[in-house]
């Protein structure tokens, strides 16, 4: 099936957690947090969430369960998934899984211009990245930690953060110490003096 939706973290999470049950978006937003998918899928923005859901009803992947109205809430529309969705799914699923994705994260788009810095600076803020680095990885074993009776395949996610953390991690405090110790230097550019106007002809 062709759809017109495009794949995504969030539109794949939404998709898998209505292959467990039918669920209205506040619970859908409630289970991303509870299961700690937040973690790997942005639902900072809330409208992004109902956006998606709308995407994903309009194209035929989900469809309306039932509504209800409870005193204490205003109405709720529950969603469950279509066979299409579920189809759907398991195609983005098998295609994310096995297809390296060409990410444009802001860590290497900022380290490809940290000449821009002096080397004293460039080894502050590198370290400062390694420890709040460091810091992440203990909250998350912490939290692993608690849901230990969980299987495993529930939080592989959890090993591969953990892991790329903490691969960055190391390769961080080897380049603060190359800093440190001045086997990796240069000479940080003067600011330019601002122009008074376009360059003579």
């Amino acid at each position: 099936m062709d759809t017109a939706v495009r794949s995504s973290p969030l539109a794949l999470t939404v998709l898998a957690l209505l292959h467990h049950e039918p669920l209205h978006p506040y619970g859908v937003q409630r289970l991303i947090r509870q299961w700690g998918k937040d973690q790997v899928v942005n639902v900072g923005q809330r409208a992004s969430l109902y956006r998606t859901i709308e995407r994903l009803h309009a194209d035929g992947l989900i469809a309306v369960r039932e509504t209800g109205r409870d005193q204490a809430y205003p109405e709720r529309t529950v969603y469950e998934l279509t066979d299409a969705g579920r189809r759907v799914a398991r195609e983005w699923l098998r295609r994310m899984l096995a297809e390296p994705k060409q990410e444009f994260p802001q860590f290497p788009a900022a380290l490809s211009h940290l000449a821009m810095l002096s080397p004293a600076e460039a080894a502050e803020v590198l370290a400062e990245r390694a420890e709040r680095l460091g810091r992440a990885r203990a909250d998350r074993a912490a939290a692993l930690g608690a849901h230990a009776d969980l299987p495993r395949v529930f939080h592989l996610e959890d090993e591969h953060l953990d892991a790329v953390a903490g691969a960055e991690e190391r390769w961080l405090r080897s380049v603060v110490e190359d800093l440190r110790t001045g086997r990796l230097t240069w000479t940080a550019p003067e600011p330019a003096e601002p122009s008074d106007g376009p360059a003579p002809a």
